[in-house]
């Protein structure tokens, strides 16, 4: 596979953290604006921030859960060259969900439909693990 194609759910996925990132912070600051919350009362990390705020805030933290694994596994799969067509389909499948995760979270948060994004995510990524470490283990390269 190519670079590109490797490196294009990875690019998605980095978008989606950025995108999270600045959602927050214009919730954030329009909360500080419209007074829900005063700047002294924030100034040690107390989570005193209104639904929404916190919302975006909670989308944003995840993506630095479970996606390090992904962003680890693609690391690893480039540098021993086992990011085949099946590698990158899973990873596009991967970072879909976490697209469709984070909507929920942003919108309806919906808990049981944000579960199974979630865990239709984490299985996706347990079976590149699984598919990584059979390539590794049973067709090794001198990398």
């Amino acid at each position: 596979m190519t670079v590109q194609a490797i490196l294009a759910p990875v690019f998605a996925q980095v978008l989606l953290t950025f995108a999270l990132l600045f959602w927050t912070g214009r919730t954030r600051l329009a909360a500080v604006r419209g007074g829900a919350v005063k700047g002294r009362e924030l100034a040690l990390g107390q989570r005193d921030w209104p639904a929404p705020a916190q919302q975006a805030a909670n989308t944003f933290a995840n993506q630095f859960e479970i996606p390090v694994l992904f962003y680890v596994l693609v690391g690893f799969a480039m540098a021993t060259r086992k990011a085949d067509l099946l590698f990158v389909i899973l990873a596009r499948v991967f970072v879909a969900t976490r697209f469709v995760h984070a909507g929920i979270y942003l919108t309806s948060n919906h808990i049981p439909y944000r579960f199974r994004a979630y865990a239709a995510g984490t299985l996706v990524l347990l079976a590149m693990w699984i598919v990584f470490a059979v390539q590794i283990f049973l067709a090794p390269t001198g990398v």
